[in-house]
């Protein structure tokens, strides 16, 4: 008995010391990790009211945008909603128009990371319920009735926090794993994920990150060579260009000249992204379940590699005169503060989001597109060319798709309440992963993280009973998409009503890939044929509607919309059709003439309002 009190007493001290015996911070919503996603989770969590604090673990906001120094935005040029616009807009302003951001040819949005990191650090303080402790890192977290207590460090201090709701916004998804969630790692095999394109059997492979390095052009003439990094090697670089030491390349259709190399991610003022994916600075490395300690040791190798990789560019391909930038990060290497992850943790969501959700959203058996938060239009892009047998792996470079939306349900875990995952470790395949991964997507996925959490907070609920149409509506109005349309950009008086139509099912989009364009269209200014209204069956039953290869004439389209608002039981004004017509514009209201499918939307949304009257599950399924 004195033995087990003993123990009693010993276990009470070490929680008293993990939980009790510092100050207690008490907020609204907090965020571990102010990367890509914690950041915009930040601002939309305190626009929507809820008291915000963004725990990150070193000096700037942005992770792979900024701190990782991947300064270059890969998709959604054509697509940009929400915070993701806002940023670009920003960026915009700085450098003097979006034109002025097409600095190097991988991307349409090229930006200094000290830039960037100015940016959003600006979007946060311009938020007066939003707050950053920086050089915080995460230690453990302790559900409690309502909420969570986390303990983290700030400035070398054990500091606890009492949160209502958590986020998970880290690199490698480490406060999922802490809170018990259950995850996976690496590839699923085809059985499992159902992708055609995955291996037939699972593996823990992940894909190859990058310590990327940002050159600046000191001037012709000028010297910046690094000293000669201990252990220097040449020859894994002999293929990253044309060159006579590349003898066999295994990528020949990627060897181009080296010039090609350095304008690749070409930043504003004469800087230079070295993320170079053909036999660059790419680096296999899982250190997803080391210890701190250990990731420390490894990722120190894979700067190394980086560095070795400057010194051929300097030396061997004569480009002395790029040297590390003295103005980016304020480090003593002049490095990134941290590595590029491209792959973590893959939680095991609510819903689980693959390759067929993309391709063929409107076969799958969940209807999953319906619960849209997000949108993204960049190919399966996955780099696994350092890891040692990556022949063997699916072709994943530049996989094609058309653009697509990603399900809410993807944030939300099973089994643990409270808490929502962001970042890059949400619910997806593997090979998913290598589209929702890119920064814009990502940079969504914290907007509606945030918003899930401040509109659980304001209904008292926790956040796996939140609304789907709830979250949707309060990122359309923050002019961010649902649905991955380009008929129709934020600023078009049409684009709710395609959104919310689009996002009902009832008028489908068509998605292709053309050439290096992802794209969905709504067909705005189709004619509207009736047998394209099939959507309208699965909200409207006891409708029957009867389904043909007619157009839809303007009389027809509002004698449809009577008979569903007299069927449902809503009064609709006089003339209200006409009214709505010409409230958008649209004057030609001759009763004969073919309907065009934005109109038959706007009618669809404005008077019948299937939207928000016909709420979905997490699942997309029709609450009736």
């Amino acid at each position: 008995m004195l033995l087990i009190k003993k123990i009693n007493i010993l276990i009470f001290s070490v929680i008293s010391l993990l939980f009790c015996s510092c100050v207690t911070q008490k907020v609204d919503v907090l965020v571990i990790g102010g990367g890509a996603s914690g950041t915009t989770a930040g601002v939309q969590s305190a626009r929507l009211g809820a008291n915000t604090l963004i725990v990150e673990e070193f000096d700037w906001l942005g992770g792979m945008l900024t701190s990782a120094g991947v300064s270059a935005i890969d998709g959604n040029n054509k697509l940009p909603g929400g915070l993701w616009g806002e940023f670009r807009d920003s960026l915009a302003l700085r450098y003097g128009g979006v034109d002025k951001l097409k600095t190097g040819w991988v991307s349409n949005t090229l930006f200094e990371p000290s830039v960037g990191a100015h940016i959003l650090l600006n979007m946060v303080q311009n938020e007066p319920l939003a707050h950053v402790w920086f050089k915080s890192s995460f230690i453990s977290a302790k559900k409690i009735k309502n909420g969570w207590n986390v303990l983290v460090f700030k400035n070398g201090e054990k500091r606890n926090i009492k949160t209502k709701v958590l986020i998970d916004a880290t690199e490698l998804g480490d406060v999922a794993k802490a809170c018990g969630v259950k995850y996976d790692i690496g590839m699923e095999a085809k059985l499992v994920s159902g992708e055609d394109i995955a291996p037939d059997k699972a593996n823990d492979i992940v894909q190859d990150l990058t310590y990327v390095a940002i050159l600046k052009d000191y001037g012709k003439g000028a010297d910046k060579t690094i000293p000669k990094p201990e252990g220097y090697d040449p020859s894994p670089f002999y293929c990253s260009c044309k060159s006579p030491n590349c003898i066999h390349p295994k990528e020949a259709k990627r060897l181009w000249v080296c010039d090609s190399l350095i304008t690749y991610g070409k930043l504003p003022n004469n800087k230079y992204m070295i993320n170079w994916p053909i036999k660059g600075n790419d680096y296999y490395l899982n250190l997803i379940e080391m210890t701190q300690g250990q990731r420390v040791l490894s990722l120190q190798k894979a700067k190394q590699f980086t560095l070795n990789f400057v010194y051929y560019l300097q030396t061997e391909l004569g480009f002395k005169n790029l040297g590390l930038a003295d103005d980016e990060f304020p480090t003593s290497d002049k490095m990134p503060f941290i590595a590029y992850y491209r792959e973590s943790r893959r939680i095991h969501g609510l819903v689980r989001f693959n390759i067929n959700y993309i391709t063929k959203p409107y076969d799958q058996p969940e209807k999953l597109y319906r619960t849209g938060i997000a949108v993204g239009d960049y190919p399966v892009d996955h780099h696994h060319t350092r890891y040692h047998e990556w022949e063997k792996l699916p072709d994943l470079h530049f996989y094609p798709i058309p653009s697509y939306c990603l399900p809410l349900g993807v944030m939300l875990p099973q089994s643990v309440k409270g808490l929502i995952v962001a970042e890059k470790s949400i619910s997806v395949s593997n090979l998913a992963n290598g589209t929702t991964r890119l920064q814009p997507v990502v940079i969504q996925i914290g907007q509606a993280a945030g918003a899930v959490a401040a509109l659980a907070i304001k209904n008292h609920i926790d956040v796996s009973q939140i609304s789907v149409r709830d979250v949707q509506n309060a990122l359309l109005k923050a002019k961010g998409y649902i649905m991955p349309y380009l008929d129709v950009p934020p600023t078009d008086p049409l684009f709710l009503s395609l959104q919310r139509i689009g996002a009902t099912g009832i008028l489908k989009g068509v998605g292709k890939n053309v050439a290096w364009s992802n794209q969905t269209w709504f067909r705005a200014d189709d004619p509207m044929i009736e047998k394209e209204l099939v959507g309208l069956n699965d909200i409207y039953p006891s409708v029957n509607i009867v389904l043909s290869d007619e157009k839809i004439t303007l009389k027809k389209a509002i004698n449809l919309i009577e008979t569903i608002a007299k069927s449902e039981k809503i009064i609709l004004p006089k003339d209200a059709t006409l009214k709505i017509l010409t409230k958008f514009g649209i004057t030609n209201l001759v009763p004969q003439r073919v309907i065009l499918r934005k109109e038959m939307a706007i009618l669809i949304d404005q008077l019948l309002d299937p939207f928000n009257r016909k709420p979905v599950n997490i699942k997309g399924d029709f609450i009736h």
